[in-house]
């Protein structure tokens, strides 16, 4: 275990538990760092998503071997062990797991056997959003693995009590009818807020209306009452499936520059796109696309704005696979926004919270299957404002 991390003060357990913050819409909830309120402090953020591979067990021999940790074409145990190296290295103050934290229907007993053994130290100082491997049935390869709808990843990172009942309430949020999940935490000057787009699978019901009263109604609405409470000048959004796109893998029908690129998912976070830019976001991080992406300053409908726009990051290279950037017959982008990207090898991306400002630093760590050393070369890195 990083030297760090044997450091931490017995108080820090209690961040595990969410305590009510106020009765302005029901599930309103926070999840602080006991030492989150020093406005001089800076902070660092790492965070990734799209991370542990599925491993064999008893429970899941049906599961075809090009799904599997050891298949060639995955990042398999390597990858996953050395991006939390590398996060860990970071000496973090949280990591923003940003969804599909385990392959491929996140059981339970494949958190424990795999996202576990890589990432299980740093597990007191993540804060997760769930992805859509989280949620469905995966039936798309011929495994008929039973639809988890999230039992698995609330069961790891809430845990369960002394009778074997998993808790309702965590480090993951609220596992209730009225609360799928969504939070928010602050680190000094920065409100930071994870929340659950996964609207497309039970108990969503397959509603992704933000405005008809159902689950995923409830969050957006939970979301402008949280925007509207939040104090602190910076803030960051993060969710799984992303809004705009940049890898050829997105799905939905709509083109790469514009909301709805993530699919079903993606148009339900064009509501939330609205709310953060109304209310000055920083930024707004995904997962889903296994990339890495930096895209310009944005307003919610995909349109360059230098002044209030809100930068997004796809930081998908959390291990499990890799997918392909979507790029025009000249080889530049095919989303015009995407200032930089790469899809050969796998990191995580380390943000840098200062009091009123930001630095985010990329560099991978591990080359996918069928690249070379040169795929570790490719960096980014760079300085922003807060726009609250």
């Amino acid at each position: 275990m990083p030297q760090h991390l044997r450091k931490l003060p017995a108080v820090v357990a209690g961040v595990l538990v969410l305590t009510a913050a106020g009765a302005a819409v029901a599930g309103h909830v926070t999840n602080d760092w006991p030492y989150s309120t020093s406005h001089g402090r800076t902070y660092t953020l790492a965070a990734v998503g799209d991370i542990a591979c599925e491993p064999t067990t008893a429970e899941n021999t049906t599961t075809p071997s090009a799904l599997k940790c050891g298949s060639p074409s995955l990042g398999g145990f390597a990858a996953e062990f050395a991006t939390a190296k590398q996060a860990a290295g970071m000496q973090p103050d949280a990591v923003a797991l940003l969804g599909d934290e385990q392959y491929e229907v996140g059981k339970l007993s494949d958190f424990e056997n795999s996202f576990e053994q890589a990432w299980g130290g740093l597990k007191m100082l993540e804060r997760p959003a769930p992805g859509n491997h989280e949620y469905y049935a995966y039936t798309k390869k011929g495994d008929n693995e039973a639809a988890q709808n999230g039992t698995g990843y609330f069961g790891y990172f809430n845990g369960h009590d002394q009778t074997g009942t998993p808790n309702s309430q965590g480090q993951a949020g609220d596992d209730t009818g009225a609360n799928q999940g969504w939070y928010s935490y602050d680190l000094g000057n920065w409100h930071i807020i994870s929340l659950n787009v996964e609207c497309s699978s039970a108990p969503f019901n397959n509603d992704c209306s933000t405005t008809d009263g159902g689950l995923l109604s409830q969050e957006t609405q939970w979301l402008s009452h949280d925007l509207q409470d939040n104090t602190k000048p910076c803030t960051i959004a993060y969710w799984h499936q992303p809004a705009f796109s940049a890898t050829t893998a997105a799905t939905g029908t709509t083109p790469a520059s514009a909301p709805g690129a993530g699919g079903t998912e993606g148009l339900a976070s064009d509501a939330w796109w609205k709310l953060l830019y109304d209310n000055h976001a920083t930024l707004i991080l995904n997962g889903h696309e296994h990339a890495y992406a930096r895209f310009k300053p944005m307003d919610p409908a995909g349109n360059y704005d230098p002044t209030n726009g809100i930068p997004e990051f796809i930081v998908g290279s959390g291990g499990e696979a890799l997918d392909t950037l979507a790029t025009n017959a000249d080889g530049s982008y095919a989303n015009p926004n995407v200032v930089t990207a790469q899809a050969s090898a796998y990191g995580v991306m380390k943000l840098t919270l200062k009091p009123d400002g930001y630095a985010w630093a990329y560099r991978p760590t591990l080359a996918g299957a069928g690249f070379g050393p040169s795929a570790l070369a490719y960096s980014d890195s760079g300085t922003g404002s807060c726009n609250g």
